[in-house]
């Protein structure tokens, strides 16, 4: 009976110490961000190195290998942390597996997997300035799985090869923002919205009234210059001029063999013909592919259950588009194909 009541007071005893522990840690944390945030100064952690994982082993004994980075998804600049990371890749996360391939030795080429109908205009920016700061430094292969369009093709532009599969839905070279005008709904229930403004555009894409034709030029506008952006930065890297481009630059999709025969494309063909062109772009015919994980601690983990277990009880709702399409933001400027603009 003694005994069993030991093993009972050491259970306690640990789990209070890991209890104590825990807490102690948040609140560092918490410290160490309000002193940040006080001080004015960042308090950024270094980044955790990425693990790796065997795609194919090496054909000889060597060191070399070839980097696969997945970027799927929407593509967005909001930061998914912890257990979320590999799900929802944001910027930050693809610009450091780029960073850590490019500073390992070992590392010959990358190939970037891109199953993406596109996304934020400035993510997409950012993400197609970093594969091509990367292809500067060693080949990057793009591969296209089932859909790289819009904001997807916009950053293959910033490899040094593009691969499509036949399948592949690419190109939507366009840029699209949207809007909901509910202001004959106000007058039909008899509301009605009072907005003081510093100027006559502050409020342009406001739903609460018509937009006046002023506005709409000054929007597409807008569109136009983001949209000559696209247009140079895919005339630059496909070599086609943008007079020509322009005859499947007005925001279709086009399959891999279509994007070919366009020149948007450098080859068909399926991963693993995007490992062979980057063995053969890096100089290692033997080197193996590996993939990186993002690790996931106990406090991540924790922080997460107990950050899930602390919300309130979710209301049963039932949203067919929710998990089919991107949920678009008004007024915020996007690289996506049509269909996804609904």
């Amino acid at each position: 009976m003694n005994k069993k009541y030991g093993c009972l007071i050491a259970l306690l005893l640990l789990a209070l110490l890991v209890s104590v522990g825990l807490n102690f840690g948040q609140f560092l944390g918490k410290l160490d961000v309000d002193v940040g945030m006080d001080a004015g100064f960042s308090t950024a952690h270094p980044k955790r190195h990425l693990r790796e994982v065997i795609v194919e082993t090496a054909k000889k004994p060597t060191q070399d290998k070839i980097v696969h980075i997945d970027l799927e998804g929407v593509i967005s600049s909001m930061e998914m942390g912890g257990l979320f990371a590999e799900a929802m890749p944001s910027v930050d996360s693809i610009k450091h597996a780029l960073e850590q391939a490019v500073a390992d030795k070992k590392v010959k080429a990358i190939v970037l997997r891109i199953n993406s109908p596109g996304g934020e205009v400035t993510a997409s920016d950012i993400i197609y300035n970093a594969v091509k700061k990367a292809a500067k430094e060693k080949p990057v292969v793009v591969y296209m799985d089932s859909m790289a369009a819009s904001g997807g093709y916009y950053v293959a532009c910033g490899a040094t090869k593009i691969v499509a599969s036949e399948t592949t839905l690419t190109a939507s070279i366009g840029v699209i923002i949207e809007t909901m005008n509910y202001s004959e709904l106000f007058d039909k229930v008899g509301l009605s919205m009072t907005t003081f403004t510093s100027g006559a555009f502050k409020d342009s894409l406001s739903g609460a009234r018509p937009m006046r034709d002023d506005e709409k030029a000054y929007v597409q506008n807008l569109v136009k210059q983001m949209y000559e952006r696209f247009l140079g930065i895919v005339s630059e890297a496909r070599g086609v001029p943008k007079d020509k481009l322009k005859n499947v630059a007005d925001g279709r999709v086009v399959t891999g063999r279509e994007a070919l025969d366009s020149k948007l494309v450098d080859q068909i063909g399926y991963v693993e013909d995007a490992y062979a062109l980057a063995r053969e772009l890096g100089l290692a015919a033997n080197a193996g592919v590996v993939k990186y994980r993002h690790e996931v601690s106990f406090f991540d983990a924790f922080g997460m259950a107990s950050a899930k277990a602390a919300q309130q009880p979710a209301k049963v709702q039932f949203d067919l588009s929710s998990g089919l399409l991107p949920k678009l933001q008004p007024g915020v400027p996007y690289f996506l194909p049509p269909s996804y603009a609904r």
